[in-house]
């Protein structure tokens, strides 16, 4: 179910059709396929709606967070116990769930250290963009996680999203911008004030909305301390892909990698040239045939 120590694999998740269907806020039946449970009563698992299912997993995430603080293997007993009460027939799809929670948000991946004895512990999986302390938290607290995902969602998005589409996404990992957040605090706070002080985000009204909306771009910190190759590697890895299997991301953090190298006075890479790379890496061969006839003339 889950990864063992040496294991490359990441957490069994769920679809992500059966995500969508999820973040929709279908008040749906479970999706588990756990076999336990009572027919009877608002326990079952037909009759639990996805909202106290929601709840049940950033239950489950929270606490597996708070006992990791400790750094002391977490042990199933004690989270049947003190977690799942009534939602033991559906534990493994929980603890999916929430491994899954624990790696998109935090950057957490949750490994069974002992599986005769069944504890658990988390590993960081990120490499943090930058040393400033007020960033990565003194204890190593991953709110870098929740910056990378931002950037990651620009990046992937054009270089540019509105905050609607942000907290659309954000809400799918149970962070919202009116709640206030175990690790994060305040979440609207921290991505639209604090990273924007701190130069890793551009923040600005987008005119002529109704209802007022905002838009998001790389600051210019982000663009000294990272690159767009490591943030395309940080999605990757979160969805457990190869870069390149953005072409258009891919050709272009790739763009991004060789105008670094060059000297300042260079030109930089055209969009000929990134379009020319796009076509290559993509899978359709009709878009290979293509790039050979833009090379040729």
């Amino acid at each position: 179910m889950l990864q063992k120590p040496r294991g490359r694999g990441r957490p069994s998740t769920q679809t992500d059709r059966e995500r969508e269907s999820e973040d929709a806020g279908e008040e749906a039946p479970s999706t588990s396929r756990g076999t336990g449970g009572s027919s009877q009563g608002s326990c079952s698992s037909l009759q639990r709606t996805q909202k106290q299912l929601d709840l049940k997993v950033a239950d489950l995430v929270q606490f597996l967070l708070i006992k990791d603080q400790k750094k002391i293997p977490i042990k199933r007993a004690d989270i049947l116990k003190h977690v799942m009460g009534d939602y033991r027939d559906v534990y493994p799809h929980m603890l999916n769930l929430a491994a899954e929670r624990l790696q998109y948000v935090f950057g957490y991946k949750l490994v069974e250290l002992e599986p005769k004895s069944h504890t658990y512990i988390l590993i960081n999986m990120l490499e943090p963009v930058e040393e400033d302390a007020e960033v990565r938290g003194d204890q190593g607290t991953p709110t870098t996680g929740l910056l990378m995902i931002v950037l990651g969602l620009i990046f992937m998005k054009g270089n540019t999203i509105t905050e609607t589409e942000v907290w659309d996404f954000l809400r799918r990992l149970g962070v919202y911008p009116t709640k206030k957040h175990l690790i994060f605090g305040d979440p609207k706070k921290l991505i639209t004030e604090d990273f924007v002080r701190q130069r890793y985000l551009e923040y600005r009204r987008i005119p002529h909305t109704d209802p007022v909306d905002y838009e998001l771009q790389w600051g210019p910190r982000t663009n000294l301390e990272t690159s767009k190759m490591k943030v395309l590697k940080f999605v990757a890895k979160v969805h457990n892909q190869d870069p390149k299997d953005w072409p258009t991301q891919y050709c272009e953090a790739l763009a991004d990698e060789e105008n670094r190298a060059r000297p300042a006075a260079s030109a930089p890479t055209t969009p000929l040239e990134l379009l020319r790379c796009s076509l290559r890496n993509s899978r359709n061969p009709g878009e290979k045939n293509r790039a050979r006839g833009l090379e040729e003339a």
